[in-house]
């Protein structure tokens, strides 16, 4: 399966970008509702796993949050490859606001 993967730098410590990153998810929903769907999180201290459908394709991943930087990994189904670039553009804005 095919994978993307981005780190956004910040200098805000790890538990304010941990407060901050986990609104990401929830805002791309709430700017992008007509494309994403059946969003699922789970966050732990310093990170977490997520799914959802985009565009009506799955997609799932993780971030992990360091002193200094987020983490997203994720899978794609293979159709979805033609849209990596605007999906790696739609979280690497949102956590860039975010964590600025």
């Amino acid at each position: 399966m095919p994978k993307m993967k981005m780190t956004v730098p910040h200098a805000l410590g790890t538990d304010e970008a941990m407060r901050r990153i986990q609104n990401l998810l929830t805002d791309l929903k709430r700017d992008h509702g007509d494309q994403i769907s059946d969003l699922k999180e789970n966050w732990t201290d310093h990170g977490g796993t997520f799914s959802f459908k985009a565009m009506g394709f799955s997609l799932k991943g993780s971030m992990n949050v360091q002193p200094d930087s987020v983490t997203v990994e994720g899978d794609l189904p293979f159709a979805a490859v033609p849209f990596r670039d605007k999906i790696e553009s739609m979280f690497r804005e949102r956590a860039t606001e975010l964590l600025a």
